[in-house]
């Protein structure tokens, strides 16, 4: 019987509910099939990673880029998608909510608005505005009662602001705005990621692990929700890639192309 959009929705507010789960991120159709054949129960898109596959620089995508990969994710698997939906791909709240609105179309199963700008001397939109942007986007999922699960991040660590109380205040505004999973990139210490589960409960708490990190076990422990990779996954292709390419440009030699995976199991993978 056919997994249906509904399905997945419940099935990624279910995870939710209790442990700890990781939520890699595909960058297109084939690593996410390959990813549910891995035997994860949910994805979740990387802005970067897709940006990438179509020869662009993270952020410099559009919504309609976005929104017709989006769709091409989800058609292609029966667990759920999380979108990596950016800024909203807009400023004001009201415009945020309308692309978040499109967002919901293509299927997904949840949907996360950052906070950051863009602009490094302003990197992070003023609270009120950011709390609003939430508050859009709460409004647009359940508009049609999407049953979407709306993620809130504060991206105060990756834009040079490691300040603590100023994510988990925001984090809890976001949280009253209507967020159901809270996020914040960039903390690594045990001690910020328990604060920051600690403030939110019962709220989830989704964890980025980019290399060496917690494992599933101890972020589970510290009383983390999930897990996602980011830009991780695509970078490790792009790694044998280059390293295979700049052999053969530099060296006019073909030894890194024994290391790529058999086709016959990719074939067997996707037949």
């Amino acid at each position: 019987m056919p997994v249906t959009t509904s399905d997945k929705r419940a099935r990624f507010r279910k995870l939710h509910e209790t442990g700890c789960f990781i939520i890699p991120n595909p960058f297109d159709i084939g690593s996410a099939k390959a990813l549910q054949h891995q035997g994860f129960k949910a994805l979740a898109s990387t802005s970067s990673g897709f940006a990438w596959t179509i020869g662009r620089a993270d952020n410099r995508v559009t919504v309609d880029d976005v929104c017709t990969h989006l769709a091409a994710i989800c058609a292609a698997v029966d667990i759920p998608v999380n979108a990596d939906f950016e800024g909203g791909f807009a400023v004001e709240a009201a415009a945020v909510g309308a692309n978040v609105a499109r967002g919901v179309k293509t299927g997904v199963a949840g949907l996360s608005i950052e906070d950051s700008t863009g602009d490094q001397t302003r990197p992070l939109y003023d609270r009120s505005l950011a709390i609003e942007r939430i508050k859009a986007a709460r409004q647009a999922i359940d508009a049609d009662n999407s049953g979407v699960l709306l993620t809130g991040r504060c991206e105060a660590f990756l834009w040079g602001q490691p300040d603590l109380k100023l994510v988990i205040d925001r984090l809890l505004a976001y949280a009253e705005a209507g967020a159901d999973c809270l996020y914040a990139p960039g903390i690594k210490t045990r001690e910020e990621i328990s604060a920051v589960v600690k403030a939110v409960a019962p709220k989830s708490v989704n964890l980025l692990i980019g290399a060496s990190g917690l494992s599933l076990a101890e972020a589970e422990a510290l009383g983390v929700r999930r897990i996602s990779v980011g830009g991780a996954l695509a970078r490790c292709a792009w790694t044998g890639f280059m390293d295979a390419a700049k052999e053969m440009a530099e060296r006019g030699t073909f030894t890194a192309l024994a290391k790529g995976y058999s086709g016959g199991e990719l074939n067997k993978l996707f037949g």
